[in-house]
């Protein structure tokens, strides 16, 4: 039961960046939050979903900096 609560629970309420772990978003301003965490400007569209950084180049480079 323990696992099916945490379940439920991660399907309700899903961190940023859970859904991929390139770290794509639903919104602009989820992508713009994460963007400023690793240290990026802008924030780039993919596939109508939002991802930090001015594409996924810098992307990765900031967050090997991580």
């Amino acid at each position: 039961m323990g696992i099916t609560v945490i379940g439920l629970f991660v399907a309700a309420r899903p961190e940023p960046g859970w859904s991929h772990s390139k770290g794509i978003y639903a919104t602009q301003a989820e992508a713009k939050i994460r963007a400023q965490q690793i240290g990026c400007t802008t924030v780039h569209q993919n596939n109508g979903k939002w991802m930090p950084c001015a594409d996924e180049r810098e992307l990765h480079t900031q967050l090997r900096k991580q």
